[in-house]
């Protein structure tokens, strides 16, 4: 892992300049720079040396841009949604350690779709009867098992969006308040298809408390704060997913299906459902160490650490494990991740991830198989709709080009074979 600061002589030395250049680039403003401790010494931020080398090197290399975008690289789309800056997460501006336990998903929902969490833009979203009665039979048939495996909950919300969205014309609205109206509706679709049940006007975390968890209090305020945090995250791929779909002018409905397709794949929102398989094999508390060692031995990840863009640990994780730490202390499954976790650190060294305390908040309230990464997908519906919104005014098509490295035409045509010419009928 690359240093967070360096001196000044190591700073230049990675730059490849010399001590009078990088006091230039301090002075403007291309890397920051502060005291270290009480002594006059100045430390150089390691993350502006390495951002500025990458633009260096892209302005000596163009080709190289849009390949390194694609990949945890530079910035593709302007937004004003999220952002991710030294460790933290914000919405807005709005730090999300500073939302996440006292601010609804639907006043997320607001500050995201408007700038402006306290616009009511929930007061009138309801599923219809007639699009819940649709939805009901469509799922309710695909609960009963396909081969005795009954779906997940992505899958129950994939099978439901299309159901709805025929009984919802208004979806082809496309402006703001239209869209933001749409949204809501289908926020509150989903957390109804969540737990098999109508739902009104009762905010998402109490809906989903009530279906999966009545008896414990707790439920509510730890569900609140996972949907929160999962409402945004700059452009992962469902979220660039979703917004390449809104480029061509699809419907919301569409625009959250496309993002639900993402999210299902194993390198996304399906880590929460490896990292659950993994808690299934240790089993219990005392087997963690050995179940991840004999992991690493086999050459295998251990699903729930890590995050590039978070070095030092990912701050959603940080807050959802001290709020079940708070809240759900002594539940059996919080034991079993807290061990997890413990043998992880001892062995390579990395902190959890989002994932592993979605996982977390599952066991410490006995949600059902799938409902972790169900969670997510409910909290990221709103930022997808966001993201919506900020691309449908912009008329543009993401239409991004391909770097063609096949065989070239001229050698395709050289190696073809002539074609005889047709006998003719006799």
């Amino acid at each position: 892992m690359s240093p967070r600061y360096l001196d000044a002589r190591a700073a230049a030395a990675e730059l490849g300049v010399t001590l009078p250049t990088l006091y230039a680039y301090v002075s403007r403003g291309l890397i920051r720079s502060e005291r270290s401790g009480r002594s006059r010494v100045r430390r150089y931020r390691g993350d502006d040396i390495r951002a500025l080398k990458d633009r260096r090197q892209h302005r000596r290399d163009p080709a190289q841009v849009a390949e390194v975008a694609l990949h945890w690289g530079l910035p593709v789309l302007d937004s004003a949604l999220s952002l991710i800056a030294d460790g933290r997460l914000y919405y807005r501006g709005v730090d999300v350690a500073m939302l996440a336990e006292h601010t609804s998903l639907e006043e997320v929902a607001a500050l995201l779709w408007t700038g402006d969490r306290g616009t009511p833009v929930f007061d009138a979203a309801e599923v219809s009867a007639a699009a819940w009665a649709s939805v009901a039979r469509g799922v309710g048939g695909g609960r009963r098992g396909r081969g005795g495996q009954p779906p997940t909950v992505l899958d129950a919300f994939q099978a439901a969006l299309p159901l709805a969205a025929v009984a919802d014309p208004a979806a082809y609205d496309l402006r703001p308040a239209a869209v933001r109206r749409t949204g809501a509706r289908i926020v509150r679709l989903l957390a109804a298809v969540a737990v098999d049940r109508r739902a009104m006007s009762a905010p998402v975390d109490v809906v989903l408390q009530r279906g999966w968890a009545p008896t414990i209090a707790s439920a509510a305020p730890l569900l609140r704060a996972t949907l929160v945090l999962c409402a945004d995250h700059e452009l992962n791929v469902s979220t660039f997913t979703a917004r390449c779909i809104a480029s061509a002018g699809a419907t919301p409905y569409a625009v959250v299906s496309g993002g639900l397709a993402a999210l299902q794949g194993f390198r996304h929102g399906g880590t929460s459902e490896r990292l659950e398989a993994v808690v299934r094999e240790v089993g219990a508390p005392g087997r963690a160490r050995r179940v991840l060692a004999d992991r690493l031995r086999r050459g295998e990840l251990i699903p729930g650490f890590g995050h590039p863009l978070y070095p030092d640990g990912d701050p959603r994780a940080r807050i959802l494990l001290a709020l079940v730490a708070r809240l759900r202390p002594r539940a059996p499954g919080v034991l079993l991740m807290r061990a997890l976790a413990e043998a992880a650190e001892q062995l390579i060294g990395v902190p959890p991830n989002l994932d592993f305390a979605l996982v977390t908040v599952a066991r410490a309230l006995g949600l059902p198989m799938g409902a972790a990464v169900g969670v997510m997908a409910l909290g990221r519906t709103v930022g997808w709709i966001a993201h919506a919104l900020e691309q449908y005014p912009d008329e543009r098509l993401i239409r991004p080009r391909a770097r063609y490295v096949g065989v070239p035409p001229a050698a395709r045509d050289a190696a073809a074979p002539v074609a005889a010419a047709p006998e003719r009928p006799r």
